[in-house]
Order: structure tokens, then sequence, then C-alpha cells
């Protein structure tokens, strides 16, 4: 065997231009057949099939190359063997020391490999790897592939180990081989297996980080990339073009079949699961996706149909678990983290039950019930001294069961809501995205006038007039003073039938507000409209600030009843809809269409983390009919209706970035002259200004990766996979919306960079602004009620001297009861915290990938520090006390942007993806 030969074959077999100092090195070594390892052969290749010098061009699949005549003596050497060493990084499940002993002992006797890793194993169990050239061999014109070579489980698997273990394989190949540029691998063990990683000879890099089925489970080979660089589909070397097709392929299927929780097929389907007509007409629900209830896709699952509707697909229960593709689904600590969760939900259950049972009433009386629900953290003493009384040992574990304060507790310290805070939230709590610019007083509707009433609304100049600071009401709108918070249109469609519902009652709310001189905005007016004839019930009513007791508690109600349209358009539309299902089919499209190889997929691969296995959890907890949405929230069963009509009527994906969202809602102006190209309106809005923060340094590493790749419109367009991912993505994602006129074009790198944005902002920052605030600042249910039992009390009616009598108690019992608030509660509680295994924004751990190209590790590296300088500019706008929004007595700072966390609740950090 001769190193020295397959060496410099090796380097010089890859295609690439050499630096005349390069040229000179390889013909010495040969002139000298000087001996070179295997490990720097491979360096040295990765080097070649990277580096941009351009003096000597070699073709792909040579074997010897002419580099000047010192080389001559050594040009005709024959090809020789060689090995090289592969170490196989494995991550095992977490299992006890039986079991671990049990898979190890049936590895050792299954597998009957050689000390050294190869031979001859078609006929044995284990698992085997087949490197394969990025190069086409010259005559038979396949690639060039090495050996098989087995993985030996018996050498470093021990039992009570690691999770994680590395392995040792040899894979035998010849001098002509080439670069390696994938690894097949064939796992005939009986179990499946966490390939994490392969190394070769210290320089190639396979990332693989997938589940490995055995063959049993599937047949087909895995197909697996190197990571050392990234191809656009026309660049894909000879050697991989086929491989590149195969793995779509496999990751497509052909949209039939019943999928198993070892598949990795990513295709479409309708929502037709949330229902279960099975067990009575109660459980129907419509089909999401469609002409009747437009609706993004889902991932197809292939469940049986329902024995009462061919139409509908059976929910997931006992038997028929929720599937996502396999790589898809949580890893352990995960999953731990929400097994914890819930089990805590479960406890806290327990003593309120009790309650309920002793008291003989599930309504809240005084407010005392309601802060008896927290833990009371200023009279915690500690007690070195143990007591054992079951009187302790009971108010201990009673203490332990209770819910943390929220943010709020320190301002909140009655059932009612400040002005000032109701305000506040506007536009520094967990829906900073409702609120908008007014621009015609009276507001009007744009439903139809023949179904659902007069469009004007009943709100009068002579409601807001005493409010404005002296202005009238035409300079307050041409001064942009007057914003609002308008939930009409959403809500009234559906507001008979939810106030038919058994204690559900509801409004279709408007709120106007005025911007102070402060930056504050102001609640001066809420409007509240039922649909209905009787003529005994006003179907509008308006509310302004209080002048006496009476009015004090109708203005409370009112607000509450604001802060429960809030509640349930934040839940449905900005959070479900607009994230969470809008981009499940961009992530299905993102798996069909782009090749593991491809330079957009491994941008956006930490942003599809955990996405679509969080949405069917989704689809067998929250939406699902009488799912913890459906009995929860304001609209009840109608809940998913109201996103089918906001996706219909609102949504469009090319105002789904923030400066859009921002012009669109009014709340900013263009002005090319500003840092961000536009003017906020009210300059102390929190949620806008951290976030275009966010935005902009995304933006500029976007902008800065897709130039690298695609420095002309010709790029883009003649990228085939691109193109097809963003057909697909519309077409078959969106197939409801996929004729709409406004969806951007994908022709040029800074059409590509918008829509790359966009999705990066949706599945970052955007989700985490809507997320991870939801108990701090919603699990106070008096100031944010996902519901209401009651509508306000008028005159005419029995109830209302009961509400004269002790207005209080007749607020506590609108108000969902103990045990729906400790579920709602605990529901928060657990969607609210980061898992221990959270990815944040900036937190790539997958550079390497690109370690050959030191422009878009800088454009990382970049990006990694403006995080930090935002989260400091965050820091110091929090202690401005200018900032009336997010800095002063009482006001809890605005963290939701902050790009980092800790685990848990915190109200603060934006992880990479949608994860909960």
């Amino acid at each position: 065997m001769h190193p020295s030969s397959f060496a410099i074959n090796f380097i010089c077999s890859t295609k690439r231009r050499w630096h005349p100092s390069e040229r000179r090195k390889v013909a010495a070594a040969r002139a000298r057949s000087d001996h070179i390892p295997a490990s720097t052969a491979v360096a040295v290749g990765v080097a070649a099939e990277n580096e941009k010098q351009q003096p000597l061009e070699l073709a792909a699949g040579s074997v010897d190359v002419v580099v000047d005549a010192a080389s001559e003596n050594v040009k005709q050497q024959p090809a020789v063997t060689l090995e090289l060493t592969a170490l196989v990084t494995v991550k095992r499940k977490s299992e006890n020391k039986l079991n671990t002993m049990k898979e190890m002992m049936l590895r050792r006797f299954g597998n009957y490999a050689s000390h050294n890793g190869h031979g001859d194993h078609h006929n044995h169990k284990g698992v085997v790897l087949q490197l394969v050239s990025t190069q086409i061999h010259t005559k038979e014109m396949k690639p060039n592939l090495s050996e098989e070579a087995i993985l030996d489980w018996t050498r470093n698997l021990k039992m009570g180990a690691g999770k994680t273990s590395t392995y040792e394989v040899k894979f035998v190949v010849d001098s002509n081989f080439g670069m390696p540029g994938a690894i097949t691998v064939s796992n005939r063990d009986r179990s499946e297996f966490y390939l994490d990683g392969i190394n070769i000879e210290g320089a190639i890099n396979f990332a693989c980080n997938s589940w490995v089925q055995p063959e049993c489970e599937n047949p087909a080979k895995r197909i697996f990339f190197s990571t050392n660089k990234a191809y656009l589909p026309s660049e894909t070397p000879g050697g991989l073009k086929e491989l590149r097709k195969m793995e779509l392929t496999q990751l497509r299927g052909d949209g039939t079949g019943f999928r198993k929780p070892s598949d990795r097929i990513y295709d479409y389907d309708t929502y037709n699961d949330i229902g279960n007509p099975d067990l009575g007409d109660g459980y129907i629900r419509p089909i999401l996706g469609g002409n009747k209830q437009p609706h993004p896709r889902r991932c197809r699952t292939g469940r049986p149909r329902t024995k009462t509707d061919e139409n509908l697909e059976s929910p997931v229960n006992e038997f028929l678990m929720a599937y996502v593709p396999r790589d898809e689904e949580f890893e352990e600590s995960k999953i731990e983290s929400l097994d914890l969760g819930k089990l805590k939900a479960i406890l806290r259950h327990i003593i309120p039950i009790l309650t309920t049972v002793t008291r003989n009433t599930d309504v809240f009386k005084v407010h005392s019930d309601i802060r008896d629900l927290y833990r009371d953290i200023s009279s915690v003493e500690m007690n070195t001294k143990m007591n054992l009384s079951w009187t302790n040992i009971f108010n201990k574990v009673q203490e332990f069961l209770k819910f943390d304060p929220p943010k709020l507790d320190k301002r909140i310290t009655s059932c009612c809501f400040p002005d000032d805070e109701f305000g506040r939230q506007a536009l520094a709590g967990i829906n900073p995205l409702s609120i908008q610019r007014l621009t015609t007083f009276p507001p009007v509707s744009k439903l139809n006038a023949s179904t659902y009433g007069p469009q004007e609304s009943a709100l009068k100049e002579e409601h807001i007039l005493g409010h404005l600071n002296g202005m009238s009401v035409q300079q307050a709108l041409e001064e942009n003073k007057l914003f609002i918070l308008d939930y009409h249109d959403i809500f009234l469609p559906f507001i008979n039938q939810i106030n038919a519902m058994d204690d559900l009652k509801a409004y279709a709310t408007r709120t106007i507000f005025f911007l102070t001189p402060l930056g504050t905005l102001k609640p001066i007016a809420i409007e509240l409209s039922l649909h209905q004839t009787n003529s005994n019930s006003p179907s509008r009513q308006v509310l302004t600030p209080p002048v006496d007791a009476t009015t004090f508690w109708l203005w409370e109600l009112g607000k509450a009843h604001v802060c429960s349209n809030d509640s349930c358009v934040h839940q449905l539309i900005h959070h479900w809809l607009r994230s969470h299902a809008c981009m499940e089919p961009f992530i299905i499209a993102t798996q069909r269409q782009l090749s593991a190889m491809h330079p957009i997929y491994r941008l956006l691969k930490p942003h599809i983390r955990y996405t679509m296995k969080i949405n069917a959890l989704a689809r067998q907890f929250l939406i699902n009919s009488e799912g913890i949405i459906e009995s929860t929230f304001t609209a009840g069963k109608h809940s998913m209706e109201i996103s089918c009509a906001a996706y219909q009527d609102w949504w469009r994906f090319d105002l789904e970035g923030l400066p859009a969202d921002l012009i669109r809602r009014g709340m900013a102006i263009p002005d090319p002259g500003q840092v961000h190209g536009l003017r906020l309106l009210i300059e102390d809005y929190p949620y806008a200004t951290d976030g275009l923060l966010i935005w902009t340094a995304i933006e500029r590493l976007v902008q800065t990766y897709v130039r690298y790749y695609y420095p002309d419109a010709s790029v883009v367009h003649s990228d085939t996979e691109l193109q097809a991912w963003y057909k697909e993505w519309i077409n078959s994602g969106h197939a409801d919306l996929r004729h709409a006129s406004w969806w951007p074009q994908l022709s040029t790198p800074d059409d590509l960079a918008s829509i790359l944005t966009t999705v990066i902002w949706l599945s970052s920052a955007y989700h985490a602004a809507l997320n991870y605030g939801q108990y701090p600042y919603g699990g106070y249910v008096p100031t944010r009620p996902p519901h209401m039992r009651r509508l306000l009390p008028q005159e005419h009616e029995l109830e209302y001297a009961t509400f004269i009598k002790d207005p209080e108690k007749y607020f506590l019992s609108s108000l969902p009861n103990l045990l729906e608030t400790i579920k709602y509660m605990a529901v928060l509680d657990i969607i609210s915290a980061h898992s221990p295994d959270e990815e944040y924004i900036a937190d790539r751990k997958d550079l390497s990938t690109w370690s050959a190209d030191p422009v878009i590790i800088e454009a990382f590296y970049r990006f990694s520090m403006d995080m930090r300088r935002i989260e400091k500019e965050i820091e110091r706008r929090n202690a401005d006390s200018r900032l009336r929004n997010r800095c002063g007595p009482g006001i809890p700072p605005y963290e939701l942007l902050m790009p980092s966390s800790e685990p848990g609740v915190t109200a603060r950090g934006v992880p990479n993806s949608i994860s909960i």
C-alpha cells in the first residue's frame, strides 16, 4: 500500500483551481514519494474542495494530473487501497441498566463483524455504512464507493455509560476514490438508534442528527451528506446527484397509506381530525381547509376514517398516536420537562376540587378566593425547625401546589384592572398586535349591513370629546392621537352562537384609546355590541370612564369583556394562525423540496425544530373538539371558525414582516430617513422598538447569506429546488389562498432575502413575544379572563339589583369558575416555560457547516454580537424612566424580546423556532 500515492491522487481528484505554491508542493511530494498520511490527504482534500483560488483547473474523476515535469515519475502508479478512520457518534435513549444490558447482549450476539469492522457483511446484522464519493467512476459512470463497513457496537457500548457514545469505523477506499460526499447507512439491528454525527479523519463532517430505523421498518438505506459544503442543485457533484434526488423522494412518500411513528414522510392534508362524530353530534367539527373553512394545511397522517363520516380522520387516541416524521419528535429532556409540567397541573387541581366539594360551589365569592391561588412570597419565612404536624404538612403541600405570582402582582391589588395598565398592555403586554391607529371616527364595520345591521358605530363625539385634552375629534385624528382595539367584525358573526352556549357570554367590542403627552394610552370609550332584535336588550352599548360607583363597576365589567375578546384573538389569530398553523406548510415544503445539501435548508433548519410536533399535540389537546381552547376561550366550539375567517379575510404573507405589519395597522409610517425605514407614531411601543432591533439583525444576516449563494437573479431563477419549494409552499400548503395576488415574487436575491427574513422573524421573535409571557401577563384571570359568564346587567333585568347590592360579587361571578381558572392557569404555566434543551436565536450549533466559508461564519458571528448588543439596549430602555410603558413604580420591565433566557417561566428569551 502506498499512502503517498493515495494522498496525491485523492487530493488532485477534487474539482478546483490550484494555487502555484500548492502545485509545487504536490509535485515535490510525488517526486520524493514522501509518506502522506490519510488524515493529511483528507484535510488537504477538504481545502481543495472549498478553496476558490484559480490558477489550474482539475477535472473531476481524474486519477493523475500533470502538475509539472517532476511528477512524471509517479504519474503511472496504479491505484492502491487505504483505510480511512471514521468516528461515529451515537446517542441512545435513556434506559435503565437492565434494558441497556439487554440491548448490548442482543447487539453482541447479532453482530458478527470482524474486529477491523469490515469484510463480507451482506448476511450480517449490525449497522452497515458505506462512503460515497463526490466523483463518478470514469468507466462505470457510477459514484465511487468504499467497501461496506460495520459499526461494531460491542467495542464501546457500556452499561450505565452516558447517552452519547463514539465508535471507530474503518472505511476501505482506493486512491482514486475522490472526496467523500455522502454516507449510506443500513440498520440491520432490531431497534432504532440516533445517529448524531460522523467524522472522517478529523476533516470531513456529517452532522446526521437523525433516528435510523431498522431495515424491518424501512428497508431503504439512509443517506447523509457531508456538511462541509453546501451545494445549490446546479453545483451538485456528479457522484451525489442521484442520492440528492433519492433522499428527497424518500421524504415525500407517495401520498398514501397509514403513517407509522418510524416514518420520515412529509405530506399535506386538511385539518379533518379535530372533531369526532363517532362520539355524537356534539363532537362534530368542520374540516379546516377548503372552500368552506379556508385554513393552512397540516402534515398528513393517514389514520383510519371515522365510522360515521368517511371524510373525517379518526382523532388521536391511546391506540392511534399523533404522527409526525420521526426526527420531528421531542428530545427526551423536552418530554421530561412537559411531563413535569403536566404532573404539576394535575396536582394543582386536588385542593381546588376538595374546596369546591366542601363549599358546594365553584364560583369566586370574594377577591381573596383568587389571591389564595398564588403563593404569598412576602410571607415565606425561613424555618429551620422541623414541624411534622399534619396541619403543617398539609399547609406546606398546599403552598407548594399554589401558583407563582404573575408579573403584574405588584400593580394589581384587587379584581379591578387599572386603566393605565389596561392601555399599557396594548403596547407591552402579551398581545401588542391588535392595537391600531384610528383613522375614521366613528369606526365603520366592513360586515354586510343587511345581515349584521348598520355599519356605523354607536360611538359619538360626545362620548370621547371630554377626554382629548382640549382637542377636537378631528384634530386628534389628524395628530395621530386616537387608537383602537377593534374586535367588532371578528366576533359579531359568531356572537349569537357564543351566547347560546352554557356559561359563555360575550360582546363584539371596540375600545378607543387616547395617546397622552407621556406616551401612554388612556382608554376613553368602550363599545359593546350584540347581534339581536330583542328591543328589551340594546344591541350596542357605549361605556365611558366612570363618574360614580355604579359606572365604575360597569366600566370594569366592560374592560373584562374587552380583555376576554383580546385573549381569544391573541390565541386564535395572532398565536395559533399566524405562527403555528401558517408555519407548518412552510416546514413541510422545506423538508420535501430542499435537499439537506441546499444552503437555504441549512440556514432554516434551526427555525423548524419541534414545530410540527407541538402542532400535532395542539390538534390532540388544544384545538380539538372539547379541547382546551374550546373549553377555555370565549368562542368555544366556534374557535377555529374564527381562525379560518381571519385567514380568509385578513391574513397576508406579504404583510407578516414586522415593518409591514406596523405600517398596515397605522402604528408606523414609511420614512427612509429613519434607521429602520419607518417612524413609529408611538415612540414608546416596546414590542415594536425591541422587535425592530431583532428584525434588522435578522434582515442583515439573511441578506449577507443570500447574496453569498445568489449573486444575481439568474441563480435564483435557475435553482430548481428553491423554485419548487416556494411553489409547493403556496399551492399545496396554502391551497385555499394560492390564487391571491399578494404573494411575493421569487425572482431576485432581494425577493428571497425578504421571504426568508419574514419566515425567521415569525418562527423566532414574533412567536416569542406572543408565547412566553402568557402566564406572567395573563395568569391573573380577573385582568385577562379567557371567557366571561355574564353580560352587563341592564336596569330592567332582575339581576341588576344583585349587581347594585354587591358589584364585586357580580363581577367575580362573571369570571371563569374556580376549576376553569385552575385549568387555564396550569396550561398557561406549561406553555410559557422554556425547556432545558431550548436553542435560542444566534446560538447555532452547526457553524462547522460553513467552516470553509469565512463570509458566512463572520455573518453569524456578527449576528450573535448583535443579539448581545440588543440585550444591553433592552436593559437600558427598561431603566429609562422617560419610557412609561416599560419603566416606573410597579411596572414590570419589557423583556419578552430579550434574546436569551434560563429554563422555566421567565417572560423572556427568543428561541430559534416555535417549540411550544
